[in-house]
């Protein structure tokens, strides 16, 4: 399904959302550019010109931006601040390291989707050896990974059970190592 950017889509969605959620004002929303899993180049001043005059209307707190490139999430900028951006991001597809240091030196939350790999659950002999030298599930050590990569990522892991839920809040109290981190940052190499 490709993003609603026309801005009568962006406004009539944002006006749904108010309306399905009974709220006056949405706290943070995100225009997705991209496709499944990388950016569409070129310019998304159109659309996000719209988020931001909802923004001065009252009807957005914050705006961010998702499945963008560096010079999008710099256009978007030049028109309204953002306080994060979404893009498709693990231990193994890395594309966005330069990306994610950029915006923790302007304290802009980065958040990653697919954090554990998407519909193929990220997979690796080094990410097994990790996990078992430190009795953690895989998906733990992978969780654990991106919250020592950079203090601006945050994640929102999706889980369809309790223990999987458990599993992913272990991954928060894991420090990795050294030696893990560096042996985790091979996989992507």
């Amino acid at each position: 399904m490709a993003p609603a950017l026309a801005p009568e889509q962006l406004r009539q969605a944002v006006y749904d959302n108010l309306e399905h959620l009974g709220l006056d004002a949405l706290d943070v929303v995100n225009l997705r550019v991209g496709g499944f899993d990388s950016p569409t180049p070129g310019s998304i001043a159109e659309p996000f010109t719209v988020l931001a005059q909802l923004q001065q209307e009252g009807l957005i707190k914050h705006l961010g931006i998702s499945t963008v490139t560096a010079e999008q999430v710099a256009e978007a900028q030049s028109i309204a601040p953002i306080v994060c951006v979404q893009n498709f991001y693990n231990l193994a597809h890395r594309v966005d390291d330069d990306l994610i240091d950029s915006l923790a030196a302007q304290n802009i939350a980065y958040v990653p989707y697919f954090p554990l790999g998407g519909f193929s659950p990220l997979q690796s002999d080094k990410l097994e050896v990790v996990a078992t030298r430190l009795g953690a599930t895989p998906m733990a050590v992978a969780l654990a990974w991106l919250l020592q990569r950079s203090p601006n990522i945050l994640l929102i892991p999706g889980t369809s059970s309790v223990a999987h839920l458990r599993e992913n809040i272990a991954g928060a109290a894991l420090t990795l190592s050294e030696e893990d981190l560096s042996e985790l940052n091979s996989i992507a190499a």
